[in-house]
């Protein structure tokens, strides 16, 4: 079974930075656009960012964008969440996944999405 397997998150504090990782099988970033969710106590599952796999375009969510930024390394099969100017409503659960069904980012429902990481917990307190 195809999975993405996540690494980095933690204790952070508030203000301060960190990277997620998800790597994936070699196909898996050339042919489906890769986004980044979290889930946080209580809520629904959101999706924070997204970069597609035909142009390498990127999405954000407005609760991000401008502190997060998607990125991906096709050489190390990885996409990355660079996560700076970190608030303590950025602790949840992060996801990465792959959606199958499309090569471009926008913003589309969670069941098109399939080959979920793990999770990695952020928690962001002082």
């Amino acid at each position: 079974q195809v999975q993405f397997v996540q690494s980095g998150g933690g204790l952070m504090q508030p203000g301060g930075s960190a990277r997620l990782s998800c790597a994936a099988p070699t196909f898996v970033l050339d042919y489906y656009a890769i986004g980044w969710f979290r889930q946080a106590p209580g809520k629904e599952r959101e999706e924070i960012s997204c970069i597609s796999s035909s142009d390498g375009s990127t999405i954000y969510a407005d609760s991000v964008k401008g502190r997060f930024t998607i990125s991906r390394d096709k050489a190390k099969n990885t996409v990355y969440l660079q996560m700076d100017s970190l608030k303590p409503e950025d602790t949840a659960v992060y996801y990465c996944a792959a959606n199958t069904m499309r090569v471009l980012c926008g913003h589309h429902p969670l069941y098109e999405y399939d080959y979920w990481g793990q999770g990695t917990q952020v928690t962001v307190s002082s």
